[in-house]
């Protein structure tokens, strides 16, 4: 991902520090101030809930005891209660000058994630709490990265699956980028989802209730440019029998996705280069100025660094849609991602087709992760529909894929025997035209054996042969 806004320093984390000592607190400000985070202090569990109602912290430290009661731990123990309930997940951690093991592992039951005893170490204090706000970001991260991916899915119909550390990266920029308001180009070769994840942004922006108006570049015709992406007046052109509205004025508070943008003809770029920069245009055929609020998300698989230095392709236009530019792997480049997703889509195609869904067997996994997918994400769908009509049931191996350029399986050292086993079977199925008997002899078994062998591997001949 690249990006030309200026960063901003992250502010330091800020500790909340629950105890009725003014010196402990002290203490302990001055401690952590040395160690680069900011604290808060609160005197009593009052004070402490109050401050975690208004602010946000990377951690509490809290006290076990209090003026009321110094020997029980009870007000410590409900504070952490109390917190767990406010704020899940924020680490907390036990303090008490009359610990006990038995005190420590009960505030841990209760929520707390770590104790410190008094007087404590400093160095143990740091140790604690950089491991457990560390872990929390962690858990944090990870938690988006999931709902993130659980919007991809409720949106796409399930087809967006990412389990590759690369496109795990990926989500979590988008993720960060759906929360600005900047333009976004996104660059990758074509079946690789780059219309899917243009509408994930828009729908984790400030604009996601307003619309996602998609338009795709290179299915305009020249001549109708303007006026699909302006509008036009009745009378603008032969045609045009009444107003209409054009995408950027559908897509007014919203977002506009143009895709496969490096089709734009150069003649039509200072115009969308206009309506980009000042939210303005006029509709084909009218005087009259608009003025719209549009965010503007753009795909291409060209080079626009190249078309640029061609002459093809204005650089002030790339320098407006490239705010933040953002490169979709291939579907090659994701190989974690491969299986699941022809689980996926096998799946899904055996459920519309009204058949069961068989087993990917290992011959044709490995065909799977070892062909090339020059169209992506949108060729191994087509790949998997396909084979969901032509495996037999129980698994799918890698004949029924007809990959381009593959070869008929051979026996292999590599095989395990279920494969080999599974190879030869199919190979005397067909070399006797499904006859089971001939089959069988031609493998030097009794038929009764060539059945339980069929239908450990869920293959079938004909029974009446």
């Amino acid at each position: 991902m690249s990006t030309v806004p200026t960063s901003r320093p992250s502010p330091s984390p800020r500790i909340l520090v629950v105890d009725d000592q003014p010196d402990v607190r002290e203490a302990l400000r001055m401690l952590l101030k040395s160690a680069g985070y900011g604290m808060v202090g609160a005197e009593s569990p009052e004070i402490a809930l109050g401050c975690l109602r208004g602010d946000e912290f990377a951690a509490v430290l809290v006290d076990m005891n209090y003026r009321r009661d110094t020997t029980s731990g009870e007000e410590g123990l409900a504070l952490v209660e109390q917190i767990a309930a406010q704020c899940p997940g924020l680490p907390v951690v036990a303090m008490t000058a009359w610990g006990s093991i038995e005190l420590a592992v009960t505030a841990m039951q209760r929520g707390a994630v770590d104790f410190i005893e008094k007087p404590w170490q400093n160095a143990r204090v740091l140790n604690v709490l950089e491991s457990r706000i560390a872990l929390d970001r962690s858990r944090r991260s990870e938690q988006r990265l999931g709902q993130a991916q659980a919007l991809l899915l409720q949106e796409a119909g399930d087809d967006f699956i990412a389990e590759s550390p690369v496109m795990r990266r990926l989500l979590e920029d988008l993720a960060r980028i759906a929360e600005s308001d900047a333009n976004l180009l996104l660059l990758g070769e074509n079946g690789t989802g780059k219309s899917l994840l243009a509408g994930f942004v828009h729908r984790g922006s400030r604009r996601a209730a307003r619309a996602f108006v998609k338009v795709n570049i290179g299915g305009i015709a020249p001549t109708l440019f303007e006026a699909e992406l302006f509008g036009h007046v009745r009378g603008a052109y032969t045609d045009a029998r009444q107003d209409r509205a054009g995408r950027f004025e559908l897509a007014d508070g919203g977002t506009l996705f143009l895709d496969e943008i490096g089709n734009l003809p150069l003649d039509q770029q200072p115009k969308l280069l206009r309506a980009i920069e000042e939210g303005e245009f006029e509709r084909l055929g009218s005087s009259q100025t608009r003025r719209v609020d549009v965010r503007v998300i753009a795909a291409t698989n060209a080079d626009l660094e190249s078309e640029v230095a061609a002459g093809r392709f204005r650089q002030d236009l790339l320098y407006r849609i490239n705010t933040f530019q953002v490169r979709v792997p291939a579907l090659r480049e994701r190989g974690e991602d491969i299986l699941p997703l022809a689980r996926h889509y096998l799946s899904a195609a055996c459920t519309r087709y009204r058949r069961p869904v068989p087993r990917i067997g290992r011959d044709a996994e490995r065909a799977l992760l070892t062909y090339p997918w020059p169209g992506n994400v949108r060729e191994l769908s087509h790949v998997m529909e396909r084979a969901a009509l032509l495996a037999d049931e129980g698994v799918l191996d890698a004949a029924a894929l007809r990959l381009p350029g593959a070869a008929e399986p051979r026996l292999s050292e590599r095989m395990t025997l279920e494969e080999a086993e599974a190879l030869l079977l199919r190979r005397a199925l067909a070399d006797q035209g499904g006859n089971l008997q001939r089959a069988a002899d031609q493998l030097g078994i009794t038929r009764q054996s060539l059945y339980r062998r069929l239908e450990k591997h869920g293959l079938r001949g004909d029974e009446n042969a």
